[in-house]
């Protein structure tokens, strides 16, 4: 291989490696990790991979910093070309903690031990619901915007949403928490699946609402926490 066959590898599996860390999403935030600029570094030498990430301050919650960096080694483990992954998360009170605990495969019980209270994959699920929420009041408010009733939004049907960017983000928080996306299926349902009375749409429409706002809200201030924190260019007005 010559030397410029050996830097177009490089640059293939940098690729490869960004690409899969895009799949990777605050748990809180619901956007990935590569857009929120948490991954500070990524290097490919050969077929390792070394990753470090930073959050937007040293104190945001273990579970959700060990949940991202958990994630990040999963995605690029599984990387085809793979030998040896090595994620480390910078300036976190708990770094030396997460980052032990991932370079041992200790999974997140053994990583905080009994501090680990709350399950991992339980908190994965609340957030996703979340996130399925704020990408089903998106579509809906856009109909709502376009001139449908909020009474109407009931018998909204997948088969009825357009074919562009909202919905495939929807059909895709769908799936993650287990619903499936037939196109006679309703849109407004909970997250179980099941419809809800006519009478309750305004009301569970203001509260998806408010979970999108939220949402949005967190990830609006993390960027300006990051930019400040870090001195990025990028900073949030």
């Amino acid at each position: 291989m010559t030397v410029t066959d050996d830097r177009r590898a490089v640059t293939a599996r940098t690729d490869e490696a960004w690409a899969a860390l895009d799949a990777v999403v605050d748990p809180e935030l619901d956007e990935p990790i590569t857009d929120l600029k948490f991954v500070r570094s990524l290097d490919v030498v050969g077929a390792d991979v070394v990753v470090h990430l930073r959050l937007p301050t040293s104190f945001c919650a273990p579970n959700f910093a060990y949940l991202m960096a958990s994630d990040a080694k999963d995605v690029l483990v599984a990387l085809p070309w793979t030998r040896r992954v090595t994620v480390e998360l910078d300036d976190h009170h708990d770094s030396d903690l997460i980052n032990r605990g991932l370079a041992a495969d200790a999974g997140y019980r053994g990583t905080f031990g009994h501090e680990a209270e709350e399950d991992l994959s339980a908190l994965r699920l609340t957030f996703q619901r979340k996130a399925h929420t704020a990408a089903m009041e998106r579509v809906l408010t856009r109909l709502v915007r376009a001139g449908s009733s909020v009474a109407d939004l009931g018998r909204v049907t997948i088969g009825d949403l357009p074919d562009d960017d909202a919905t495939r983000a929807l059909l895709r928080r769908r799936a993650a928490i287990g619903l499936r996306n037939a196109d006679a299926l309703p849109v407004f349902v909970n997250h179980t699946g099941s419809s809800h009375a006519t009478v309750d749409l305004p009301l569970q429409l203001r509260l998806a609402r408010s979970t999108r706002i939220s949402i949005e809200g967190n990830a609006h201030f993390c960027r300006g926490l990051l930019a400040t924190r870090y001195d990025l260019e990028e900073h949030v007005s």
